[in-house]
């Protein structure tokens, strides 16, 4: 059975989706050539899983561009705002084991899909002309399909996972999981999970966007709450 697997706002149906998914922006670019504002974006999701991000990204991440590795072979590397870089294997991300943070978070998702399905709904029914909506983003009218809910930073949905375990100072090696019909883990403490839920509707600063951007703007200066702004009832 396949395991789905999360990367910043991207669902993959397998690791081997995932895989595909990276190697295809890996062989888009030439050697040295620098990667796009979108492809940067799904670059940066992988540090955010990257159990030394902090270290990883030290002052900054300037652009991340294509270099060669060991055996001549194309890589990503990312490039800081002070000139040091380094070669980031998109490989070892997708399949190192799942560490305790990314199972939390993963149910931690699980516990907003109903919110999160219900604020895409009720926008639509309030503001689709012809079955379509804006992109929050680039403008273009677009179905529901075609978009997906974008947690804007600096509240990342990770940032948001990580501040309430910090908060409920958790330990995440006594969290027990559940599963429903073979699906994603779920929190079996119902309060945990309400805690949760109500603490991610504080703070989540939603829009709707082109599922392609997959925006994680983490490693953006902070910017603050506009009219656009989506949030859950």
């Amino acid at each position: 059975m396949r395991t789905p697997i999360e990367i910043g706002e991207n669902k993959f149906q397998s690791k081997k989706a995932a895989l595909e998914f990276y190697k295809g922006i890996l062989n888009s670019y030439e050697i040295g050539e620098t990667l796009n504002s979108t492809d940067f974006d799904n670059l940066f999701c992988l540090l955010e899983i990257h159990p030394k991000k902090n270290e990883k990204i030290g002052c900054g991440i300037d652009h991340f561009r294509i270099g060669i590795a060991k055996f001549n072979t194309k890589s990503f590397e990312l490039v800081r705002t002070d000139g040091s870089f380094e070669f980031l294997s998109y490989t070892k991300r997708i399949n190192k084991p799942k560490d305790k943070f990314s199972k939390f978070r993963i149910a931690c998702r699980q516990a907003i899909q109903t919110d999160l399905i219900n604020l895409k709904q009720s926008y639509f029914k309030e503001n689709a002309k012809k079955g379509k909506v804006k992109c929050q983003e680039t403008g273009d009218f677009l179905t529901y399909e075609e978009l997906n809910v974008d947690h804007r930073q600096p509240n990342t949905f990770s940032v948001i996972v990580d501040r309430f375990i910090e908060i409920k100072k958790l330990d995440l090696e006594k969290i027990e999981y559940l599963q429903i019909n073979g699906g994603p883990n779920e929190l079996a403490d119902k309060n945990l999970k309400t805690e949760f839920r109500n603490y991610h509707k504080e703070k989540a600063i939603l829009r709707l966007v082109k599922r392609e951007l997959n925006l994680s703007r983490a490693y953006q200066a902070r910017i603050g709450k506009t009219k656009k702004d989506l949030t859950i009832e």
